[in-house]
């Protein structure tokens, strides 16, 4: 097994990439792994922000039980907890190690990977990460409960963005870097797609059609759970239905995480990618999943995914996500052995 290791750690994509500095495949597999669970916990912060202020259901009660569902944990969740009360949820997200999607897991992850490319990364990527995830890894249930969810989340959000700042300005644009990019814009093309999904069928009242007016107050939590509330506005200052709000979160070339913008940039990152002749067999398959995405995205106005079945479409979507980053890992970086593999499941679950 040391063999297989020492084989696939040796393995360099600047063999296939020539005139680029080496990048172990190891560090490829880190430097996306890094950017989707950053994402990941920023996205969790500001979901769990919001539904605790805005989401709520027919009997007037917090709708905890939506994150569960957003995040297909339910599985998960009950084999650990009886019913999803506040306190459970909060617990089950932030603090549970048991969880692999809590934050605290995350943070784990985050830290883990960021140790696996610190040759790559800037010092001042590697101090902050530092700090935070350790300051994520020491928090526990009682500091939720003395300083408030809204608090934690708020510094939880602002300490990823920090990153994503830091990040911009200091790491060097190499393979490492596209890689970092590729992560990025796989994971907001994918919780873009879950929060629609979910939180239209959730908002839907009992006995409504498909596509029915739903209360405003309720698709403006869906909006800021995107922290899109702000740039909506600028464009449908009055007017807020079903159909505008799932097309400006799906379709819009303006706000940056919108479905349309993210699957662009990955488009132009696996181009970069591509340009060396040596990648463009490797590439191929990906590029061509990307654009069938792309095409039915322009293709179809928002009206038309509701009608035609939009939970349908988002499923649909998530799966061309997920083959995509098989894809990416098998173009770019060896099988493991099982027992690395194994070890790198627990990590990256």
């Amino acid at each position: 097994m040391g063999a297989d290791i020492m084989t696939q750690e040796t393995f360099t994509l600047s063999s296939m990439l020539p005139g680029l500095n080496n990048l172990l495949s190891r560090y490829a597999e880190s430097m996306m792994w890094l950017a989707r669970y950053m994402e990941r916990i920023e996205n969790l912060a500001r979901l769990m922000e919001v539904t605790e202020a805005f989401v709520r259901g027919p009997d007037g009660q917090t709708r905890w039980d939506s994150i569960i569902q957003l995040n297909s944990d339910e599985a998960t969740f009950f084999s650990l907890h009886d019913s999803a009360t506040e306190e459970d949820v909060i617990a089950f997200y932030v603090t549970e190690r048991a969880n692999p999607n809590s934050i605290k897991a995350m943070a784990h992850a985050v830290r883990e990977n960021a140790r696996n490319v610190r040759p790559l990364i800037s010092t001042e990527m590697w101090m902050h990460l530092n700090v935070f995830t350790r300051w994520v890894l020491d928090l526990e249930l009682a500091d939720i409960r003395l300083n408030s969810l809204s608090s934690i989340c708020n510094r939880l959000k602002q300490d990823c963005q920090t990153h994503f700042g830091i990040t911009e300005g200091t790491l060097y644009r190499d393979q490492a870097w596209l890689f970092y990019l590729l992560g990025k814009h796989l994971e907001r093309s994918d919780q873009i797609t879950r929060l629609i999904d979910i939180r239209y069928h959730t908002l839907l009242p009992q006995g409504e059609k498909v596509g029915s007016d739903i209360d405003i107050s309720q698709w403006a939590s869906v909006l800021r759970s995107a922290a899109a509330y702000h740039a909506f506005r600028r464009l449908q200052p009055v007017t807020t239905t079903p159909a505008n709000v799932v097309g400006f979160l799906l379709k819009n070339e303006g706000f940056p995480r919108s479905l349309a913008i993210n699957l662009s940039q990955l488009d132009a990152t696996v181009a970069a990618l591509s340009g060396h002749r040596s990648m463009r067999r490797q590439c191929g398959p990906i590029q061509e999943r990307i654009a069938e995405l792309r095409v039915t995205l322009l293709e179809q106005t928002a009206d038309e995914m509701i009608i035609r079945g939009l939970h349908e479409y988002m499923t649909w979507i998530q799966t061309q996500l997920s083959l995509i980053h098989s894809e990416i890992a098998e173009a770019f970086w060896p099988a493991a052995p099982a027992a690395v593999q194994q070890s790198q499941l627990q990590t990256q679950s």
